[in-house]
């Protein structure tokens, strides 16, 4: 208990001390995890489309290669991202690109490094949703719209995307709840989001569980807040759930009124 009570105090001390650093940690990673994940749902769209254009023996072969090409690239992409930690990704891209070319492509702007690096990142996990949630739509949907004559943009962008959106919607939610904190690997490259704060206030206090322990409560009460937000736009999404049944019908008589000649009334 004594050592409760004095975590406790050490922590009253930081937050009177740090509390608007904290907070500002807090500001920098929820917009970064909000910004990242909105580019790379829409790098995933892309992507995901990309991969479930039809492509038949019959098409020309220029189209077949050109579409072989492209599915490849993304695979490559995916794979690579999605198979490497991002603080590597982020290594790479930051200091690689300096590196290869003698400092010709050199960020100015940290934010904008930080951006372009989770949201690559996001898309990667990204695509194989929107490929996944494309496919679970009932092949039937793509069909009756071919068979009223829409083209196969019309299609996806009118059948095929709103349905597939709502199946992936827990995955973009959960995409955003890994942002949030894996923003914090950031720090190599000398963003300033939560963690980074933690770093630097335990540089300087030593205070190093006191400090821990108040990140642990900020990131999980952003991830339940972000949870609670989330659930609220899929039921929302969803509609309501209160349907009544049709009890008339103006195009056909009510059941049990129908008769045979004669009187004689239908069923037995």
């Amino acid at each position: 208990m004594d050592k409760l009570l004095k975590l406790g105090r050490d922590m009253a001390q930081l937050w009177r001390s740090y509390g608007s650093s904290y907070l500002g940690g807090v500001r920098n990673t929820l917009l970064l995890a909000l910004v990242a994940t909105a580019i790379g749902c829409v790098i995933g769209l892309l992507c995901g489309i990309l991969q479930t254009i039809p492509c038949s023996k019959n098409d020309r072969p220029l189209r077949r290669f050109g579409l072989g090409l492209v599915r490849a690239l993304v695979r490559i992409y995916v794979e690579v991202f999605r198979g490497t930690p991002m603080v590597l990704q982020a290594v790479f891209i930051f200091y690689g690109l300096p590196y290869f070319t003698d400092n010709a492509m050199r960020f100015q702007s940290v934010w904008a490094a930080a951006i372009l690096i989770v949201s690559i990142n996001t898309g990667a996990y990204m695509a194989e949703s929107v490929r996944g949630g494309i496919l679970s739509v009932d092949p039937g949907q793509t069909e009756g719209a071919k068979a009223i004559g829409m083209t196969h943009v019309q299609t996806m962008t009118s059948v095929i995307l709103p349905q597939a959106l709502r199946n992936i919607m827990p995955q973009i939610g959960n995409n955003f709840i890994i942002n949030v904190k894996d923003t914090s690997v950031m720090f190599i490259i000398s963003f300033t989001e939560f963690f980074a704060f933690h770093r630097y206030i335990t540089g300087v206090n030593n205070l190093y569980f006191p400090s821990a322990a108040i990140e642990m409560l900020g990131y999980l009460c952003m991830t339940l807040a972000a949870s609670f937000l989330l659930r609220l736009l899929e039921r929302r999404m969803d509609g309501s759930s209160s349907y009544e049944l049709v009890q008339q019908d103006a195009l056909t008589m009510t059941a049990g009124t129908y008769s045979l000649p004669g009187g004689a009334r239908g069923g037995r």
